[in-house]
């Protein structure tokens, strides 16, 4: 039989583990944490080393007793062996993480917990669950969706979930705590996850009740990556009351709690809820400006200078542009889960949710409306997309970060190539875009976006350019798609310097003032924007100023080009 490998990022192959290699592992790891229980330190397995689980594990492993003031807990953050994901196991024991973010502090926690403080590991068997004190749930849950902008054909994607809840029931110590931080189905916990649990204890003799608790993260991507983990405020819930009380002293041990404070629910129910209505009113709220974006685009009204006027008021200062697309992997589909939960694990079948996943769907789909102008500033410009060069600028779902996940551009683009145009990336934070390049397989076998469009096969070929002034040569389009740094002073001149001739310039974000959308009409640019429905009156009024009346023999006036208004 062939020897099976796994490839990180940058092409490193690492052979996956033969039979021999698990009894081997597991007596590693008996040993280390016999070392470490002699120390009085806990034994925390972290299942799923991903965006949340290996920041989380290093969060754990950083953390120092309020008393002593040394480590208080050994970790060992656990992947499972796949082709897929085994590569994370030896960086992270080398002390590099396996993501890659914005936030120094990532890899100077990890390197510094797993090569200096060496309280933290990473192992691939499930055997480690054997001797956890305590076990932190982060394995994926996706909401999978049968058709674009349809939220309710999509159903809950939660095998790999139940499958981890199996395994830890049949290996754990019955008075080991068990802490989900995934984002789950309201319900998952204690209608899901409990019973699994209970089943797996009754087949070993074990009479007590399985230790279950909640308690969501809130993630956020960038450079206060671990801060967002550490110093910000948690809600958490157990399934009884030994298991609330083990769940808030575990993270009162690890978290910043003294300046955040815990928010301790009474089910894991509540803390599940939270979590969904938490993150669907933010996506609701960015739907809801969708359509005052259309409505200032068909009325001649800027909605920046809307939203800035508004947000002079303290109770609105929160109120967001709503861009190209929602973006990141929580907001686009945690409101699925509730509605999904609400029919199949609390077996409801009337229309309950009506607004929930209308939002999903307008913000879902509303990227596609980015291509409408763009199609329409081509024109504008006696050209079709078919036969244009669109270079997009920013991949990532949100500014200054690498994260590309449900990004509004990946829609862009897939429609773009579906109406046959050709497409350049450019973003200054990532160095791969797998929802493309892998597309087959990424996110999972089935489940990419490709499957909605046309056209998308060569869309695997696509790379993300560092260059900016290389992808711009001969560019037909220029997509402000990301408000990165980088982006937010583009001046005009030097952009259709870059580009080589005049093009068209779709603004996704409110990036462009007003001055740089009139030089761009001075420059023979087309100018598109979403939510800037004034652009029209600059344009006519770039226009009425390019054609100054001069006399002409005869006595009549003709227009004729101004050559200063013209840049000449």
């Amino acid at each position: 039989m062939s020897q099976a490998f796994s490839y990180s990022p940058d092409g490193k192959s690492y052979p996956l583990p033969a039979e021999s290699d698990y009894l081997k592992e597991f007596e590693r790891l008996e040993q280390e944490v016999s070392e470490q229980r002699a120390r009085g330190r806990e034994i925390v397995v972290v299942m799923g080393l991903g965006f949340v689980g290996a920041v989380m594990a290093a969060v754990v492993a950083d953390s120092t007793d309020k008393k002593t003031g040394q480590a208080g807990k050994f970790v060992i953050g656990m992947q499972r062996p796949s082709t897929r994901s085994f590569w994370k196991i030896p960086m992270f024991n080398s002390g590099v993480s396996p993501v890659k973010a914005e936030d120094p502090e990532v890899d100077i926690l990890i390197r510094r917990c797993v090569l200096e403080r060496r309280n933290l590991t990473a192992t691939f068997t499930y055997d480690a669950l054997r001797l956890a004190d305590v076990v932190v749930v982060d394995v994926q849950c996706d909401f999978l969706k049968q058709e674009l902008g349809n939220c309710m054909s999509g159903k809950a994607e939660i095998a790999a979930l139940e499958e981890s809840m199996k395994i830890i029931g049949e290996k754990i110590e019955p008075k080991s705590l068990v802490l989900v931080e995934t984002t789950v189905p309201p319900g998952t916990t204690e209608y899901i996850a409990y019973p699994i649990m209970k089943k797996a204890f009754a087949a070993r003799g074990i009479e007590s009740e399985p230790l279950l608790a909640h308690s969501y993260e809130r993630v956020m991507p960038g450079r206060d990556y671990v801060k967002s983990i550490r110093d910000f405020w948690r809600v958490c819930s157990g399934i009884n009351q030994e298991s609330r009380q083990r769940v808030e002293r575990f993270l009162s041990d690890v978290l910043n709690v003294e300046k955040f404070p815990l928010t301790v629910l009474d089910r894991p129910l509540e803390s599940e809820t939270a979590k969904i209505v938490e993150n669907s009113f933010r996506a609701t709220i960015l739907a809801f400006m969708d359509e005052w974006s259309n409505f200032c685009e068909k009325n001649g009204v800027d909605l920046v200078k809307v939203i800035k006027a508004i947000k002079v008021r303290p109770t609105h200062n929160n109120m967001i542009f709503p861009g190209p697309g929602i973006g990141g992997y929580c907001l686009p589909k945690d409101g699925g889960l509730g509605v999904w939960a609400y029919r199949h694990l609390m077996g409801y079948e009337d229309d309950n949710f009506t607004i929930t996943p209308e939002a999903i769907n307008i913000n879902d789909t509303r990227a596609l409306h980015a291509v409408h102008l763009i199609r329409d500033a081509l024109r504008n410009m006696g050209k079709i997309v078919a036969a244009s060069v669109v270079t997009v600028l920013g991949a990532s779902y949100r500014e200054d970060v690498g994260d590309t996940r449900y990004s509004g551009s990946e829609l862009m683009i897939r429609k773009i190539a579906e109406m046959g145009g050709d497409v350049r990336v450019h973003d200054p934070y990532v160095e791969h875009w797998w929802e493309f390049e892998a597309q087959d397989t990424y996110p999972s076998v089935g489940a990419s976006w490709a499957r909605f469009f046309r056209n998308q096969e060569g869309l695997k070929n696509l790379r993300v350019n560092k260059d900016l002034r290389a992808v711009l040569g001969g560019s037909d389009a220029v997509v402000l798609a990301v408000r990165h740094a980088e982006y937010l002073d583009l001046d005009p001149d030097a952009v259709a310097k870059m580009i080589g001739s005049a093009a068209a310039i779709v603004d996704c974000f409110g990036i462009l003032d007003d001055d740089r959308i009139r030089r761009f009409f001075e420059l023979g640019c087309e100018v598109k924007g979403l939510g800037r429905g004034h652009i029209q009156r600059i344009k006519e009024e770039v226009r009425s100023r390019m054609i100054s009346p001069v006399r002409v023999p005869g006595g009549s006036e003709e227009g004729v080009p101004d050559k200063e208004a013209l840049g000449a």
